[in-house]
Parts: C-alpha cells; sequence; structure tokens
C-alpha cells in the first residue's frame, strides 16, 4: 500500500505549506481542494486545505499525520488554488491569509482548548488556592470551562497561574474540542399518515376526532395549506400549520402521538427561492445597441474591455443582456458591485431577468447564509439549484466557479473595490481581471467616470474602450449651480451650513413633491469639540486622531478603533465651560435641515445607520417608495444608485475632498462629485445639482460643471507623469508599527537604509502618516516607487528579504511590518 503525503494550506499568515501524513485508511478520500483536520503546534486543531499530494516525506521534520477528510468532494478548484498563490504573491502575504479570506470562517473549523477535571485524581481541597478552589467547584457541575470563563468566573483576574497550578497538581487537564460555527436550519415539518390517504379514511378520521374540535381545525388547516400546493397529503411546516389555529400545540402533538401525524426534521436553506417574473421586454435604444455590439467586436480581440458611459446611460441594461448570452451558453457570471448598498436595487433588477439564478454573496449576511452560497456552487448533492449569476461586493471574486462566461466590474473607479485590512490587500478589479484569465473569459469594466490607471490602459491599448455619451431616453445631464460660500458667509447670507440658493432650491424641489439628496462626506454631528479658551481638542487615548462627536448616542467616537467618551462639561485643561462643536458632519445635516424643513421626511444614509443587516434595504426602499423626501448621506449614496424622483442634489462641502493630501484627491472629488450629480434627473427631467464651495474656480469643479471627463484626464496625466506617479510607476507602501516610539524609528529607518542601496531615488520615507497611532501601535511609512513593471517581482522579493533581516535583529522582532501593493 503506498504512503501519501500531502502539502497543507494553513488559515494563517505563515509563508510555507505543511507536509502531513495521510493514514493508509484515508488514501482512498484524499483530494487536492479537499478539507483536512490537521494537528498545528503541540495540540491546537485546525483546518487545512490540501494543496498537492505526493510520495515525498519532508526532510526536515517528521511528518505528522492528518487526523480526518472533512470533504466528500473539493471545496477549492484547480484555477481557484492557482487564483490564491497568484494573490500572494502579487500582493505580498501568505497563501494562508489568503484562504483566510477566501473561504467563509463557518469552513474552517479549528479547536478550543478546554479545562477539565482529572477523573483519576482526588482533590485535596485544603491545597488550593481561593482562585483554584472556585474554578474547581465550578468544573464539578460544570464538567469543562474555556480560558475565557475561566478569566470572567475570577472577574478577570489573571487566570493563568491559577490554571497552571491546577495543571501543576494533575487536579486539571486540557482537551482540545473541535468547534463547528455553522449550524444548519432545521425545521420540523408534518405530514397525514399514509393511513389516511383516500376518502374513507379521512371521512373515519372526522368522526373519530367530533369530540376534539382543536385537532379538527388541525385537519382543516393541514388540506387548506396543501390544496394550495397542489399537493393534498404533503409536508406542511409545523409552525406555519400551528400559526392558523389558535392554541393548537397540545392538539397537534396529540394527532402525532396517535400516529395520525408524522412529524419528521428537516434541513431548510437559506437561501430565497426567487422565481423570474415577467419583466417588460425593455428595448435597447440605439446607443446601447452600438455600445453592446462594440463590445462584443473588441472582446474578439481583447479580454478587457471599459464602457465608459455616463451617468443615467443605461449600462446596467448592457450587463443585463451580456450576461444572458453568458448563461444562454451555459456558463456563469459574476457581477461585482462596490457596496452593499448597491446591491438591493441591482438584486431586483436581476431576479426580475434571471429569478432564482442569482446568488448574492457579501460581507452583511451571516456566515450561515455565505456558506450556504458557497456550498450551493460546489455541492452536487445540493437540493437548491446552482446559481448562474454570483453578484456580489470584492470578497466574492473567492467564490468557486468553474465555468465562468463573463465578468462585470461595474463602477469599476470605486475604492471600495480595494482590500485595506487585514492582509491580503487584493483589489477585486485587478484581481478580476486575472481571475478572467485563469477561465479563458472576458471582463467588461463599467464606469461614468473611470480611475485614470484604468483610462489610461484603455486609451493606450492595454485595454479596449467603448463610449456611451448619450444618457437614456436623451434626458439631459444634470444642470451645475455654484454656491460661493466665501461669499455667503461674508453677507451673513448663510443659514447654518446651508447656503441661501441651496435652501430656496430644496423648498422648490419639496412644494413640486420631488425629492432632494444631500452629500456630506463625513458621518457624525460634528468632526471635533474645541475649547475656546485655550484651544484644547480631545483626542483619542490609543490613536493620534480627534474624537468625533455623535449626538445621537451623546458621546465622542474613534472612527478608527472604535474608543468612546462621554461629552465633556468643562475642558479639562483649563477648567472653562466655553466648549464649542466645529464643523458639522451627516448627523448634524439631519438635525438642521430638518430645522428649516419641518414637514419634510428626512433619513439619513451612512456607516452610523447601516449598521443593521437590513438597513441598507430599508432605507433605499423607503426613499424608492417616497416615504423620504431628504435623503442626507455619505458616499453611499453616489454610487449608482437608481431614483426616479430626484430632481435636486446638494454636496454640502466640495473643499474637504479637493484638499484632501493625496495625489489622487482630484481625481475622487472629480468621481465622487459627478456619480452623486448623476443621482438627479431621470425619467425626462432634467435634474439640478449645487455644489458650495469656497473655492468656486477650482479646475476640479470647472470639469464637473463642463462634464469634462477627458479634460480632467488630461490634466492628472501630466501631472502623474511629472512626478512619477501612477499609471507612469508602480507604488508599494510598506508600513512598520510598534508600541515604542523610538525602536520604531530606529527599524523604520533600517528598513529604508537598506531599501536605498538598490532604489536610491524611488524611497520615500520613512515618515509618520496623518494619523500616527492607531490602537496605541505607532505607525511609520515607506513608499516605494518602480518604474518598470518588469522589475515588480524582484523588487518585492527584495523588499520581503529586507524586512526579514530587520524583524531578524533583536531589538526589532516585535516591530509588525505590512505590505500594500497598488496603495489607493
Amino acid at each position: 500500500m503506498q504512503t501519501f503525503f500531502v502539502d497543507i494550506v494553513v488559515p494563517l499568515p505563515l509563508n510555507a505549506l505543511y507536509t502531513y501524513r495521510v493514514p493508509v485508511a484515508l488514501n482512498e478520500e484524499v483530494a487536492a481542494g479537499k478539507r483536512v483536520l490537521v494537528q498545528f503546534g503541540p495540540k491546537k486543531v485546525i483546518t487545512g486545505l490540501i494543496h498537492s499530494i505526493h510520495e515525498n516525506p519532508p526532510t526536515k521534520y517528521e511528518a505528522k499525520y492528518i487526523l480526518s477528510v472533512i470533504d466528500d468532494f473539493p471545496c477549492v478548484n484547480a484555477k481557484q488554488l492557482k487564483f490564491w498563490e497568484w494573490i500572494a504573491n502579487y500582493y505580498m502575504c501568505s497563501i494562508g491569509e489568503v484562504m483566510n479570506a477566501a473561504l467563509p470562517s463557518g469552513m474552517k473549523l479549528s479547536s478550543e482548548t478546554n479545562i477539565v477535571l482529572n477523573p483519576d485524581i482526588e482533590i485535596d481541597y485544603a491545597n488550593l488556592s481561593n482562585n483554584e478552589f472556585l474554578l474547581v467547584q465550578v468544573l464539578e457541575h460544570k464538567t469543562k470551562l474555556t480560558y475565557k470563563e475561566a478569566a470572567d468566573i475570577l472577574e478577570n483576574k489573571s487566570v493563568l497561574p491559577s490554571i497552571q497550578g491546577l495543571l501543576k497538581k494533575e487536579i486539571a487537564l486540557l482537551e482540545e474540542e473541535i468547534i463547528n460555527s455553522y449550524k444548519p436550519k432545521i425545521i420540523n415539518q408534518v405530514s397525514l399518515s399514509p393511513d389516511f390517504h383516500n376518502d374513507f379514511a379521512i371521512e373515519a378520521l372526522f368522526e373519530r376526532l367530533k369530540r376534539a374540535p382543536k385537532q379538527i381545525e388541525i385537519l382543516l388547516a393541514y388540506f387548506q395549506l396543501n390544496k394550495k400546493e397542489n399537493n393534498f397529503y404533503g409536508y406542511v411546516d409545523r409552525p406555519l400549520l400551528s400559526s392558523m389555529v389558535e392554541s393548537s400545540s397540545a392538539a397537534l402533538n396529540s394527532l402525532i402521538e396517535k400516529n395520525i401525524f408524522i412529524q419528521q426534521e428537516f434541513r431548510q436553506s437559506r437561501i430565497k427561492d426567487f422565481h423570474t417574473e415577467t419583466p417588460a421586454n425593455k428595448t435597447l435604444n440605439e446607443h446601447q445597441q452600438t455600445a453592446i455590439a462594440e463590445i462584443k467586436a473588441k472582446f474578439e480581440d481583447n479580454d478587457v474591455v471599459l464602457l465608459h458611459g455616463i451617468t443615467s446611460s443605461g449600462k446596467t441594461e448592457i450587463y443585463i443582456k451580456l450576461i444572458e448570452e453568458a448563461i444562454s451558453d451555459g456558463k456563469q457570471a459574476l457581477y461585482l458591485l462596490p457596496e452593499i448598498a448597491l446591491t438591493s436595487q441591482i438584486i431586483n433588477r436581476l431576479r426580475k431577468v434571471f429569478g432564482r439564478n442569482v446568488g448574492v454573496y457579501h460581507s452583511k449576511f451571516s456566515d450561515n447564509e455565505r456558506i450556504e452560497i458557497y456550498d450551493s456552487l460546489i455541492n452536487p448533492n445540493q437540493t437548491i439549484a446552482k446559481p448562474s449569476v454570483i453578484l456580489g461586493a470584492r470578497s466574492s471574486i473567492f467564490m468557486p466557479f468553474d465555468n465562468l462566461g463573463i465578468i462585470i466590474v461595474d463602477e469599476e473607479h470605486e475604492t471600495s473595490f480595494k482590500q485595506f485590512d487585514p492582509s491580503p490587500r487584493y483589489h477585486a478589479r485587478d484581481a478580476a481581471i486575472v481571475l478572467a484569465k485563469l477561465h479563458n473569459t472576458k471582463i467588461l469594466l463599467g464606469s461614468a467616470t473611470p480611475s485614470i490607471e484604468t483610462y489610461y490602459n484603455a486609451k493606450y491599448g492595454k485595454f479596449a474602450l467603448v463610449e456611451l455619451n448619450k444618457r437614456f431616453g436623451d434626458v439631459e445631464l444634470p444642470k451645475i449651480n455654484i454656491a460661493d460660500l466665501k461669499d455667503a458667509y461674508q453677507s451673513k447670507k448663510m443659514k447654518s451650513h446651508f447656503s441661501p440658493v441651496l435652501v430656496d432650491a430644496i423648498g422648490r424641489a419639496l412644494d413640486k413633491k420631488e425629492q432632494v439628496i444631500l452629500f456630506q462626506n463625513r458621518r457624525g454631528f460634528s468632526p471635533h469639540l474645541e475649547c475656546n479658551t485655550c484651544g484644547w481638542i480631545p483626542m483619542c487615548k490609543y490613536c493620534n486622531v480627534t474624537l468625533t462627536y455623535h449626538k445621537k448616542a451623546n458621546a465622542l467616537k474613534c472612527h478608527y478603533c472604535g474608543y468612546a467618551t462621554p461629552v465633556p462639561v468643562i475642558c479639562p485643561a483649563c477648567n472653562s465651560t466655553d466648549i464649542r462643536f466645529s464643523g458639522f458632519g451627516t448627523e448634524k445635516i439631519e438635525e438642521e435641515i430638518a430645522i428649516f424643513f419641518p414637514d419634510a421626511k428626512i433619513s439619513r444614509m451612512d456607516h452610523d445607520t447601516t449598521r443593521k443587516r437590513n438597513a441598507y434595504d430599508r432605507i433605499i426602499s423607503d426613499f424608492e417608495q417616497r416615504k423620504v423626501d431628504i435623503l442626507v448621506g455619505t458616499q453611499m449614496i453616489t454610487k449608482g444608485l437608481d431614483f426616479d424622483n430626484v430632481s435636486l442634489v446638494g454636496v454640502l462641502n466640495a473643499d474637504n475632498m479637493l484638499l484632501f493630501p493625496d495625489f489622487r484627491a482630484h481625481e475622487r472629488s472629480y468621481q465622487m462629485m459627478t456619480q452623486v450629480s448623476g443621482r438627479a434627473g431621470r425619467k425626462g427631467k432634467q435634474g439640478n445639482v449645487i455644489i458650495q464651495t469656497f473655492t468656486p474656480n477650482h479646475p476640479i469643479i470647472q470639469h464637473i460643471i463642463d462634464s469634462s471627463y477627458s479634460q480632467l484626464f488630461e490634466n492628472e496625466i501630466v501631472e502623474r507623469q511629472k512626478f512619477s506617479y501612477p499609471p507612469f510607476t508602480r507604488l508599494i507602501k510598506i508600513s512598520l508599527r510598534h508600541k515604542e516610539e523610538h525602536i520604531l524609528d530606529k527599524a523604520s529607518n533600517e528598513l529604508a537604509r537598506l531599501l536605498r542601496q538598490k532604489h536610491s531615488g524611488y524611497i520615500l520615507g520613512p515618515e509618520y502618516p496623518v494619523v500616527s497611532r492607531i490602537k496605541n501601535l505607532f505607525v511609520k511609512e515607506i513608499m516605494v516607487k518602480e518604474v518598470h513593471a518588469k522589475n515588480l517581482a524582484e523588487l518585492k522579493k527584495e523588499i520581503l528579504a529586507h524586512s526579514d533581516n530587520v524583524k531578524l535583529q533583536k531589538d526589532f522582532k516585535q516591530v509588525s511590518i505590512s505590505f500594500n501593493v497598488d496603495p489607493l
């Protein structure tokens, strides 16, 4: 019998595969892409993924045996493994970190350490400390404790010495328990016993139960439900049946005990089943038809096409047509969106066409739901239909596709496609291009305001370009008006944060029963508090950042680490009570606009109001159904949402975007303001946009007024080339973190010195970023520029090698070093 070894990926930030031995009994079960349980370290048991199978034992250590094979069939296919390897190599992380991001957490089983009493030892209670005695008392009743439970019992005192004391006295033992967080949804269903499946038996049954009217009611309700389902004797949900008859639980149990009803448990999918509606046959206009013809022609010679279509030009209908063609060829489609906020509208549009063929995957779903969506693509025994279309945010690129026919990346310019923390810090758009290549398929990037890098690639031949410059229905682009804040403040005409031009326009829109969107790219009530006497500003105790005031919670909050503290009544620096709010966020806009328009129904859409799972859908649905007159929001409301009745969009403060210290600030300002402007004016109406700014003559403001993306591109590309920024260079940002500032300074200087030995002139820093301390760790950054793309792989190897050399030095072992390739 052959002896096999498997190389295992473990979901940890470790740059290696680990070789395990396969027990002979499991030889037939192992396969690449299956999950296995393995012992990692002295006792810990975790989920690993089989990367490859061979007959070569490791030379540096003795291989442990795998403990069991979890899967009946691979949960990760060969193309996915190649994709994981590319992400790990390109984004300078371990394949284990990619695995951690790619699989739903419920698919990564691990063991939890429990403390249990040793059954072979007689306990000498007199020899126990107070804490040890307390733990033993609990264990005698509870049988096992986790470390967290033990800490809670001892009221967060140092629990480790007490546990170690019990282990040393052999009173307690440690055992590992595999924790599986996935719980299938089980429902109870009942059906009529086969003994009563004829009219004569049913008539006799009713006669038999004539003294039990509640049981007869249940029988009648059962037949009523089955009549609806056209299956006279089928199973029905017990809770549904009980809900039809008041106080029916005891009567239903009695029917089960008499074997009149049979009760069974069934596993129910959490994935909602949608039936395809018959949609109105949408006829594409001549511009859309021309665009589709051009896209198909460009796909003949190009794998990547950019569809540059202005806002409201009907790009989504083009995507739907291309997806329909892929499905008709028996293939799958991936539709990537930048934000969960977009999904509810797009889901409804796609499901009207594709029904149950659409699977949705994003982080607002529970882990159990994500596992079931994932499972629907790989499980041949799945009872629900395998979806042909996956609609999701960036993490959906990791789904187990086996027959991709097209990838759509909508709003490709959005920064939400970039994963910032934790690693892997991938960009879903760029990764999707590689994924398409692995599947030998095509990818369409769509945007009204493409990223400079994407448009450059399209203009100069790396991608193909298709333009769509007419709005659907020939609706005019919105009229852009500028409100000069400097003039309004000087003439004392401002109403709080609203210029008279904006207030008048809101009033006119509300009088016409039209809706208004107000955009302020800052959440909270006020960016910070300030003492008028001494200038004191409250800062986060764990991060070097000012705290933001949230009025609803009446607290100051840090948007980096979540730290919160009550609002001070007096200044802790000078004891003054003269403390004022400075600046404004969406929460303050929501409150103040209600003062000017008390009869208007107002809602807010930002990170604070959309924490709950269905909050996005509720806010958007209310606005669509015109239950809300004014929607206040952050950049969430700029992203491709389609509302028929919005006539006015107000941008409250353009300057905090334009003046942000970043080489992409102008590009992003143009994108956000153009996108939010595009929400105004649909269904035959020209919209109106008012941009409040202190710099009305700023070039970006003029480009927005002229709807001139091409002029923005020409200006930006000259600046990028002059100062060696993308697309003319590739950037790698190296972030170093440590709790001691002086150690961080030394480590970052040493790494920069090593890098400059070969790359003099292309190393920027080390420098402290704007927020130089996060979660009690100081941060320093080094930016590496590489002009020649062909040298990028070699540069990454050198950066990793130099970083390892720094970490090997005794003083720098606790310095954390992370890498961000193509940072945004």
